[in-house]
């Protein structure tokens, strides 16, 4: 009946990894001194956050430390 045909002729994928551009790219754009400054400072606020966020987080994860009340609550206390 009818015969299918390749999307893609045999023969170009077979010689895809031999095919060489004679255009080159683009040189890559250097990072000018604020876009560095700007990368840092975000860089630094990140590191911030989670150290303070560990030393902010530490007492509550020390479980050696006893309560500083008794079981009984407030409301309690005055009966």
């Amino acid at each position: 009946m009818f015969r299918r045909r390749e999307a893609v002729p045999f023969s170009f994928v077979a010689e895809s990894d031999r095919f060489r551009s004679n255009v080159t790219p683009p040189p890559s754009a250097r990072a000018t001194v604020p876009e560095l400054l700007g990368r840092s400072l975000v860089g630094l606020t990140v590191v911030a956050g989670l150290v303070g966020s560990l030393l902010l987080g530490l007492p509550a994860l020390d479980s050696e430390q006893s309560p500083a009340h008794g079981k009984q609550s407030e409301a309690s206390q005055g009966r």
